[in-house]
């Protein structure tokens, strides 16, 4: 997907709070500390080939390599090139400061799955996980966004755009939330503070 058409994206979104949800998760997906420490995984019928190549790119861009995920994949073949050689063994490796982010677009992970996802957590690593609605996938991360097919506006690829997107470029104005919304309006009621 192309630059303008994310951006046509969110502004066809603004309304709704998939802005705000993919802002949200890129936030927590810039928080992991160091290079190499972002770890991408989707099932073993599905690697996010798609979104890791979208993330590396945000983190060029960006400048920001902690951004730059790695691929971990359920059978690598032997001859791939380095980057492509990362197996399950890495999550054994997981240790605190790191993301280990799930991609899954089926209904629900594969057992397996939700067991490296949990030995992952256990070990210290943050979760993040995009979804179809998995119950089990989402009450182990720390963060996740789910999407309905038959009732969300957008695609589950639009959503991965929308994420990445939002990772490599953080809004320096940031909409203001709740708590802001609510700050002014006690301020308008209330009158300045003593000193302004």
């Amino acid at each position: 997907m192309e630059a303008h058409h994310v951006a046509a994206l969110h502004e066809l979104l603004a309304a709704t709070p998939w802005v705000d949800r993919a802002e949200e998760l890129a936030r927590a997906l810039r928080h992991t500390r160091d290079p190499g420490g972002l770890l991408l995984m989707g099932t073993p019928e599905e690697e996010p080939w798609h979104l890791t190549a979208h993330l590396d790119d945000e983190s060029r861009y960006a400048g920001l390599p902690q951004l730059s995920p790695t691929l971990v994949r359920w059978d690598p073949a032997p001859g791939a090139p380095a980057h492509l050689r990362v197996g399950l063994d890495r999550l054994a490796e997981v240790r605190q400061g790191e993301t280990l982010f799930v991609v899954n677009s089926a209904a629900e992970a594969p057992v397996p799955l939700l067991e490296r996802v949990d030995d992952a957590r256990r070990t210290g690593a943050t979760v993040l996980a995009l979804d179809q609605g998995d119950r089990e996938l989402t009450a182990l991360a720390h963060d996740s966004i789910t999407l309905d097919p038959a009732t969300d506006p957008l695609s589950f690829e639009s959503l991965q755009h929308l994420v990445s997107t939002a990772a490599g470029h953080p809004r320096a104005q940031r909409r203001p939330g709740l708590r802001d919304r609510l700050n002014r309006f006690l301020d308008v009621v209330s009158g300045p503070r003593i000193g302004e």
